[in-house]
């Protein structure tokens, strides 16, 4: 998946322009699973393409990254990885917690879309 990087106010603004949903992937730079995610599923060559059609890709890192604590507390994010598919407004469609292969997080994708 090719990760922009935009803030997360520009990101809710270009999904206002394109119509895109928002893909944010909130990862800290300890996380085993997530350093696992980044390498295998993230890279899955179906996985990657449908992402970068569909969404506008975010990578923040919620303890280092500027919109990372406030992003955080907005979606209460309790643990690592954690995926979260958001609308035009910012608002909460989906979310996943842990760890996802190629097949899970394309599953969860195809949904969100529809």
């Amino acid at each position: 998946i090719k990760f922009s990087g935009l803030s997360y106010a520009d990101a809710l603004k270009l999904s206002k322009q394109t119509g895109k949903l928002i893909f944010i992937d909130c990862y800290t730079v300890w996380c085993g699973p997530c350093k696992y995610l980044s390498n295998t599923t993230f890279k899955d060559p179906l996985v990657a393409e449908f992402f970068n059609s569909n969404f506008i890709n975010l990578k923040v890192e919620m303890e280092k990254d500027a919109d990372g604590p406030e992003l955080g507390r907005l979606f209460k994010v309790r643990g690592y990885p954690t995926m979260l598919f958001l609308n035009e407004k910012g608002e909460l469609i989906q979310q996943v917690y842990g760890y996802a292969d190629a097949k899970q997080l394309m599953n969860v994708a195809t949904t969100v879309i529809k």
